[in-house]
This record gives structure tokens, sequence and C-alpha cells, in this order.
């Protein structure tokens, strides 16, 4: 199937006017699909002429009606045996039937163990211990987790509030300097003016 305007079987054919084959080829020149096919038809060509042809005419044509494709008895039995649905839903059950009866008889019986009293008062208290002790190991593997996380987040804070404090103290610092400076440069002022002219 192509996407051209004409057919790509009659372009390959010779069977387009001059006109309609260059916009054939134009087309095929653009389009991807189309030149897939009409490469197709080459080799098919291409292996058709590649193929020997027969010498020898067949001299009799050969009919479903000739012994030669009769089926045999066994092969006719087989066919009307599985052509009737009856014969078949028969068969099916039979053989449903035989299952069940092979089943029954060669199952063996679920052994029952009969448990006294105080089996199951000891399976109880068995269980019991493994369930507590399986409770407290998921609760101190909880607690551990739990201890780590929260170091973690105390040493992450701790941290944080020595790198503030660092911070804070700096800051202070740097202030009490600027402050200094000024009071020192007031204190130098006040030594260089002359009395009556203090402010």
């Amino acid at each position: 199937m192509s996407c051209s305007p004409f057919d790509l079987r009659d372009y390959f054919l010779d069977e387009l006017a001059e006109e309609e084959r260059r916009q054939v080829l134009q087309h095929v020149r653009s389009c991807g699909g189309c030149q897939e096919e009409l490469e197709r038809l080459h080799i098919t060509r291409a292996t058709l002429l590649a193929m020997r042809e027969e010498e020898e005419v067949p001299q009799r044509i050969g009919f479903v009606s000739d012994k030669v494709f009769e089926p045999s008895a066994l092969r006719r039995a087989w066919q009307a045996f599985w052509g009737s649905s009856a014969k078949v839903g028969f068969a099916s059950a039979a053989m449903l039937s035989m299952a069940l009866v092979f089943f029954t008889l060669f199952r063996q019986a679920p052994v029952v163990a009969s448990l006294a009293p105080t089996d199951t008062s000891r399976i109880e208290a068995q269980v019991a211990a493994r369930v507590t002790a399986a409770v407290e190991k998921a609760v101190a593997e909880s607690e551990t987790r739990q201890a780590g996380k929260t170091a973690a987040l105390l040493a992450a804070a701790q941290q944080q509030f020595e790198s503030r404090r660092r911070s804070d103290m700096l800051n202070v610092e740097q202030r009490l300097t600027v402050l200094q400076k000024h009071y020192n440069v007031r204190e130098m002022l006040a030594r260089y003016e002359p009395p009556g002219e203090m402010k």
C-alpha cells in the first residue's frame, strides 16, 4: 500500500503515462515508505526471474477423489470420533471420573495428631515467649535507632549553637573595638581642644 497518487505496481510494470511516471518518481524520492515498497517489488521480480523453470509439464492433474488423497482407516476413525461433540464430551467426562476415582483410592489420609492439654499449654507458653522476645528485640532496636538519631540531632544543634555563639562573640568584639576607637578619638580630641571650646 503506497501513499503515492498512483499505484506503485503500475509504475513498476510501466503501465503509466510519462507525466504520471514523473509524478510517482518525484513522490518516491521524498517518501521512505514508498521507496521500501518499490524496493520490495524489485526484490520480488529478481527472485521470480532467478527461479528455474519446470522442464517437465505434469502429465496428469491429481484430484481429491483419487485414492492417493484418501485418508487411512485409522485417520478416518480418528476424525469421526473428534468430529462429534457428544463423543468428545463423553470421553472428557469418563477421563474426569477415572481421575477422581484414582485420586480417591490412592490419596493418603491426613495425619491428625492429637495433642494432650499439657502439650497445648506448653506450646502456647513457647509461642508467647518467642513473641515477647521478638517484641523486646524490636523495641530495643527501635530505641537504639532513635537514640542514635537524637544524638546526631543534638550534636548538630550543639555545633550550630557553637557556631552562632562564636559569630555573635566576634560581632560583639568588633563593635567593642569600634566603640573603643571612637572613645579614644574623643579622648584625644578632648585633650587637644582648648578648655573654653569643649562641647
